[in-house]
């Protein structure tokens, strides 16, 4: 790997998210990340029973994947982005990283609480989150810079936020 390779890390966690990795497939994603410099995309696919494909057509870029690992601490440090579920425990992981985080709600859960912590982490410039219909065109218009760094160290601010979020407190 070269040194100045520019990677994606997308991560469903222990889950399925057969649709978004059906998106990742199916749609344009791999030539906007090509457009916008990324030469890498490494997929953690958790339960699903799709694999990420080889974009056809697209020189210079890669797609790897792999079902689970101990940990993806290496994974998401390696990453210059990280595309995600949206698991309160990898959102919390990689905002403490300082890494830029696009998180796709997964629509089929019931009672979606990961809609209500995404929208707050992204109402705060945390995060962006979407959908996976709406990912290419987010993608698209990334603009990095508008992030605002997570304030680390503090994780009873982060337990009270996801305790409110969900509607305990």
């Amino acid at each position: 790997m070269a040194d100045d390779e520019k990677r994606v890390f997308l991560t469903v966690g222990t889950t399925a998210f057969n649709e978004l990795i059906n998106t990742v497939n199916q749609s344009d994603i791999c030539n906007v990340l090509k457009e916008l410099g990324y030469s890498r995309l490494l997929v953690q696919k958790g339960r699903g029973q799709v694999d990420p494909k080889q974009p056809e057509n697209i020189e210079g870029f890669r797609v790897e994947h792999y079902q689970y690992k101990e940990s993806l601490h290496d994974d998401m440090q390696e990453a210059d982005l990280i595309i995600s579920h949206a698991g309160a425990g990898t959102c919390l992981e990689v905002l403490n990283m300082q890494k830029p985080l696009v998180v796709v709600i997964n629509e089929e859960l019931m009672g979606n609480h990961q809609l209500e912590l995404a929208k707050r982490l992204q109402s705060d410039s945390h995060l962006f989150y979407t959908t996976c219909k709406d990912l290419p065109d987010l993608l698209r218009n990334l603009d990095i810079s508008s992030l605002k760094p997570f304030e680390t160290g503090r994780p009873e601010k982060f337990a009270s936020f996801l305790d409110k979020a969900m509607g305990i407190s």
